[in-house]
């Protein structure tokens, strides 16, 4: 299984905020927040890490029950107004970079992953959604929000921060397990 100590090691030499173990029962799944994608959310229909190209709330459910472990994480990152979505999506990709890094130091130990992070992917000017597969598959991860995670839940269990007045928080989960041959 996972060397947490070497894990730690590796991320204290990275800008995160917050770090937790945890373990994917604690999560909590709810159409409400599917239903925040649908509604409000304009990349909904439009990329492989959103719905309903992730796959149902209880398809999700049942993916992310099939790793034992999982680590979430979080980055912060001062803006002048929280509230301006330009400015507070433009924080995203130091965020995305720090989750590549930390999903890598769990690959690295011989471990698969399913990485879970902030919005819609971005990686591609225009996604390949509906017409032809994901051009990066293992770049590209799919949004929490997207599999109907209840992200605040798991912060008050784990005793992370989620609001932080002009702070913006960004949050991944890394889910692991034994790689199978």
């Amino acid at each position: 299984m996972l060397d947490r100590t070497k894990l730690e090691e590796a991320l204290a030499a990275l800008p995160i905020f917050q770090y937790a173990y945890f373990s994917p029962l604690d999560l909590v799944f709810t159409e409400r927040v599917r239903h925040v994608c649908e509604t409000e959310c304009p990349m909904y229909g439009k990329t492989w890490a959103c719905p309903p190209a992730v796959g149902t709330v209880e398809e999700c459910r049942a993916r992310c029950l099939s790793y034992p472990e999982g680590l979430m994480i979080s980055t912060v990152t001062e803006v002048g107004d929280v509230e301006n979505l330009e400015e507070t999506l433009s924080t995203r990709k130091e965020h995305e970079e720090i989750t590549h890094q930390v999903a890598k130091l769990v690959a690295e130990q011989g471990l698969e992953t399913y990485v879970l992070s902030t919005e819609a992917c971005a990686l591609c000017e225009k996604c390949a959604y509906p017409d032809a597969p994901c051009r990066h598959p293992d770049k590209m991860y799919p949004c929490v929000e997207s599999h109907g995670i209840l992200v605040t839940d798991l912060c008050e269990k784990q005793g992370m921060e989620f609001f932080n007045g002009n702070i913006v928080t960004w949050f991944s989960l890394i889910l692991y397990r034994r790689s199978t041959p």
